[in-house]
């Protein structure tokens, strides 16, 4: 791998990626909210951010994300869905992630192997739902993992060295996690980084449109 470019690259993951990455000397382009001033929630904002990218790069992976927005903390139960709050959750962790896979065919190189990752979640799992709750949140990543998987399909008619995947990172120990760990135990953000890269690393054509946690072990749908 010589080159990636990495959206939301300033969050806790985003960041750990980057830092692995360029320590094996892969050039790293990152574009996120803090410094290039795109909202998800407006995607016109991230297509002229990203319009502005020219690559090839051999690594596209959206790190963006949020578990909680405007304050909205995930439900304990359907009765607490509010439109506004699961609107949202889909504009960040679902619609973001295809406004960026609408650029990805032009960002990939044709002639040789390149990914296209996006951070998903376990929870976004319907078959490995056992508890509930979360509504929002599990909906918006069961939506991303369908937009990655069709989506793969679709660039497979072109770059058929192309890999396009949903990685489920773990629980990282980042600020998008801190209020919610509890007992769960989690790993830090440059753990998870490392495990994701081998990973990506890993991949072969044959797991395109498929979802990964970050040890290379396949999670049901």
């Amino acid at each position: 791998m010589q080159s990636a470019l990495i959206i939301g690259h300033t969050g806790g993951i985003g960041s750990a990626i980057a830092g692995v990455l360029e320590n094996r000397g892969v050039q790293v382009t990152g574009i996120s909210r803090s410094t290039h001033g795109f909202d998800l929630r407006m995607p016109e904002s991230l297509d002229a951010v990203l319009e502005a990218q020219t690559g090839p790069f051999d690594l596209v992976l959206v790190a963006t994300g949020a578990l909680e927005i405007d304050g909205a903390a995930p439900e304990k139960t359907v009765k607490a869905v509010t439109p506004t709050a699961m609107l949202d959750q889909f504009a960040v962790n679902a619609v973001g992630p295809a406004i960026v896979q609408r650029h990805v065919a032009r960002l990939l190189p044709r002639d040789r192997r390149s990914v296209f990752a996006v951070l998903s979640a376990r929870v976004g799992s319907i078959g490995d739902n056992k508890i509930g709750g979360w509504v929002s949140y599990r909906a918006a990543k069961a939506a991303v993992n369908q937009i990655v998987h069709t989506g793969a399909i679709e660039l497979a008619r072109t770059h058929r060295n192309a890999v396009a995947i949903c990685l489920h990172p773990g629980t990282v120990e980042t600020e998008f996690t801190r209020k919610y760990l509890g007992r769960h135990p989690a790993v830090p953000a440059t753990e998870a980084a490392e495990n994701l890269v081998r990973v990506i690393d890993g991949l072969t054509v044959d797991q395109s449109g498929q979802f990964y946690d970050y040890a290379g072990k396949i999670i049901p749908w």
